[in-house]
């Protein structure tokens, strides 16, 4: 089939970026200090464009153009989930995407997030270079906060709220990523499932909405499809439909004779703006290269030894290569690895059972993976967004849960903001039980006297051991803002505080029927997140 493709060049003109590499240099800086720095997410992906034109008048010379493109991209892209061409009168578009954003079938959702990317040398990758790439504590971070973001989507979506498997290799032409697999299992009609599940956090960043408004400041036009997904429903033998959504990156899209190919990278805490610039040419590369806009890397698809591209072995089956891939877990959580039961009807053995909670929800939705954690502890949860959260259902909770968010806590002129501080603040002049995340810990801390400041250092998608109330604990950060007091402080009024005993900065706090903690008990980071998260919910409901 693929020799009935046509073959012949299609000549370019006009080939480059939208932005020079020293513009889009100085928006990765711009991002990660006016946004990163000042709380208003993890991660960021910012686009730019590679753009040229062809000699094609005519629809037919342009479904040519698309056609001889596919059959490039099959001979000499590989480890593609999907290669693909959509010709209509509306949209051409051609690809090699290596990443299956949301697949349904019989069930069973599966999610690929897919982050981190080492750009091969000339000549293809080697084992000593792949070992450099996957001991870099940035890319490592890197796809942690976007499995993180897809996990909050799976708790969405699923009823056991999706374990991890992995982490993998997926090897390309040019460039090598690494990748988890979230399985799940859900009773949802798969278009709820794909309209829950958009848009793909390895292409706009975390949190997910809070990032689209990000994107909207630095980049200079829309996106078109680019972020999007193409969705394949095929019926099933259950009169239902199965979902093979894969993400449209890596594509070729043509219209009017105009090419373009998207491409974007990762902005993270510690990202090098020559580094990003650098990964974007690497990911348009593969595509160029293989539709023959620029010189393929013939030295690579011609090597013959163990490390070749395309030969039995790979980088992947060396054993170095395997111990510091599987090194990656140690650090996460087991609550996310291991199967778990439906989480959905409390048990009668968990600790909290016939309690009920409701979950507000200030943009960043960690809310579903703490619910499900609250669930799987035996509380009946419902998850509010901050706009819709009525006072009458949160009075008659047993436990608020007042969520993290992006943006600076002090910023009262925020409706959401100001909204949090409502519910915070209504809450405990209740006495009823009251737990605060994040966002809400450092507003909860305000409201009691304790001073809020901005840290020198970020610490979105970051690790710690830390104190919590003579229990040490391993917990993931997201946050740019902390509360602080003088080091060596333990008590404030009525309320206990556990902080870092040289800067000051709190990481949890507890009171008369109220708890909160700085960290992410919910996060694949969190290793002693569930018992950390039983202690303090134990606490504010009174049972500890």
């Amino acid at each position: 089939m693929r020799e009935a493709l046509p073959a012949d060049p299609i000549p370019l003109h006009d080939g480059g970026f939208d932005l020079s590499d020293d513009e889009y240099a100085t928006i990765v800086e711009r991002v990660i200090a006016d946004e990163i720095g000042r709380g208003e997410g993890a991660n960021f992906v910012i686009r730019r464009d590679y753009t040229a034109r062809i000699d094609a008048a005519t629809a037919e010379a342009e479904r040519t153009a698309a056609l001889t493109w596919f059959r490039a991209l099959l001979e000499h892209e590989r480890g593609a989930y999907w290669t693909f061409a959509v010709v209509t009168p509306g949209v051409i578009a051609v690809g090699a995407s290596p990443e299956a954003h949301v697949v349904a079938q019989g069930g069973v959702v599966t999610m690929n997030p897919i982050s981190g990317t080492f750009r091969h040398p000339a000549g293809g990758s080697t084992t000593a270079a792949l070992g450099e790439f996957l001991s870099s504590t940035k890319e490592t971070e890197e796809l942690f906060m976007v499995v993180d973001e897809e996990l909050k989507m799976m708790s969405a979506v699923c009823s056991d709220g999706g374990r991890i498997t992995g982490p993998h290799l997926k090897q390309m032409s040019r460039l090598t990523h690494t990748e988890y697999m979230l399985r799940g299992s859900s009773r949802l009609d798969p278009r709820d499932i794909l309209r829950e599940t958009m848009f793909a956090p390895t292409v706009t960043g975390s949190p997910m909405q809070n990032a689209c408004t990000v994107i909207r400041r630095h980049e200079r036009k829309p996106r078109g499809y680019y972020s999007g997904v193409a969705a394949l429903f095929t019926p099933n033998d259950a009169d239902g439909h199965d979902l093979d959504a894969p993400i449209l990156i890596r594509t070729v899209y043509l219209k009017d004779g105009e090419l373009s190919v998207p491409v974007g990278a990762t902005l993270v805490r510690h990202s090098d703006p020559a580094g990003e610039v650098g990964e974007t040419h690497g990911k348009a590369a593969g595509v160029l290269g293989a539709i023959g806009a620029i010189a393929r890397d013939t030295a690579a698809e011609a090597r013959e030894d163990a490390d070749a591209p395309g030969s039995g072995a790979t980088p992947a089956d060396d054993p170095e290569i395997r111990t510091l891939l599987a090194s990656r877990n140690a650090r996460l959580a087991e609550f996310w690895m291991n199967p778990q039961d439906g989480g959905t009807d409390a048990s009668s053995a968990a600790p909290f059972a016939g309690r009920t909670a409701v979950v507000v929800d200030a943009e960043d939705r960690f809310t579903t993976m703490l619910a499900h954690q609250l669930r799987h502890l035996g509380l009946e949860v419902r998850i509010q967004p901050w706009s819709q959260a009525l006072d009458v259902e949160i009075d008659a909770a047993d436990l608020l849960v007042a969520g993290p968010g992006p943006g600076d806590p002090r910023y009262d002129s925020s409706p959401r903001i100001a909204r949090m501080r409502a519910l915070v603040s209504r809450r405990r002049e209740s006495g009823r039980p009251l737990l605060a995340v994040c966002l809400s810990h450092q507003i909860l801390a305000d409201s009691l006297g304790i001073g809020l400041a901005a840290l020198a250092s970020p610490h979105q998608g970051l690790q710690k051991s830390v104190p919590v109330f003579g229990t040490d604990a391993s917990i993931g950060f997201y946050n740019t803002f902390t509360a602080r007091v003088a080091p060596g402080t333990t008590q404030v009024g009525e309320t206990e505080v556990s902080a870092d005993p040289v800067s000051g900065d709190v990481y949890a706090l507890r009171g008369p029927a109220f708890a909160s903690v700085q960290g992410h008990l919910e996060s694949i980071l969190s290793r002693d997140g569930m018992t950390t998260l039983e202690r303090l919910v134990g606490h504010a409901l009174g049972e500890r």
